[in-house]
């Protein structure tokens, strides 16, 4: 991926070397992670929650000390990707005549807190719409490479776009209206109302890269393939079927392997908003 020309963000809060501490908030992959963990395990997902949920950490915060560290070129790469979806949301959002609000994002080390709870680096990256920050730890980027198999720039790109896309869906007004939902439907159904939030969100990053690709040439060789990599590697039935043996469709929350790599293409072929309307995504 070419993208040491890009602008790098203004809104990048690095809490690096910082401790954090208190209940942990799931979201994004997090909560895909959790439910492979309890699949893994035979233990009940709810119950691995509440249990990361209920930790309290007691270290006091403590600062990074001066000097390079390994991950500052991801870190530099990061803001690279994010100071890219501004540019991107925001000629979109002009375009319709609209002005677009950038979220911030929260580089952090083990634990922070958010506006959502606490968050653990062990639940991979989130978006908190009560903030509107995208929280990531850089070891997720070295995970997605050797756990997930999907190395690559431009996969952590996708994954950036992804959460950025959460963030686009709360101020668009979807996100609330599937809170909404939560305790009047069956949970067979939210999820499922769930899964077409997560696909739309894949599909707002291949719209994001699709714009990207016009205004800044980000794309090399082999980037689209490691973003569908990516997508491939974290959805539900592959990490069932990894993880038990077998794969339960009513257990889904972020979609298959293939919605997710289809939305992700449809989003950056077509780079159009209309062919991605929540109440479309299937």
């Amino acid at each position: 991926m070419r993208w040491q020309d890009l602008r790098r963000s203004g809104n990048v809060e690095d809490r690096r070397g910082m401790s954090g501490g208190g209940k942990v908030a799931i979201g994004g992959i997090g909560m895909i992670i959790v439910l492979a963990i309890g699949l893994l395990t035979g233990q009940d997902p709810g119950e691995i929650l509440g249990n990361l949920q209920g930790t309290e950490t007691q270290q006091p915060a403590q600062t990074r000390p001066p000097g390079p560290r390994p991950d500052d070129k991801t870190a530099d790469f990061v803001s690279a990707v994010l100071g890219s979806t501004e540019d991107v949301w925001s000629d979109i959002y002009t375009a319709n005549d609209a002005q677009y609000e950038k979220p911030k994002l929260q580089i952090f080390e083990d634990a922070t807190q958010s506006a959502c709870g606490g968050a653990s680096s062990a639940m991979g990256p989130f978006y908190c719409p009560a903030d509107q920050k995208v929280y990531i730890d850089l070891d997720f980027c070295n995970e997605l490479r050797d756990r997930f198999k999907a190395p690559g720039d431009f996969a952590v790109a996708y994954v950036v776009a992804h959460e950025v896309g959460h963030h686009v869906q709360n101020l668009m007004g979807i996100s609330g209206q599937l809170q909404e939902q939560r305790g009047r439907i069956s949970k067979e159904e939210y999820n499922k109302l769930s899964v077409k939030l997560e696909l739309q969100a894949d599909f707002l990053a291949g719209v994001w890269a699709n714009h990207a690709q016009q205004m800044s040439n980000i794309l090399e060789p082999g980037d689209l393939e490691a973003a569908l990599t990516a997508a491939n590697a974290i959805g539900d039935d592959k990490l069932q079927k990894e993880s038990q043996g077998y794969v339960v469709p009513d257990a889904f929350t972020h979609g298959s392997s293939q919605q997710r790599m289809y939305w992700f293409k449809k989003g950056f072929e077509t780079g159009d908003l209309n062919q991605g309307k929540y109440e479309d995504i299937k």
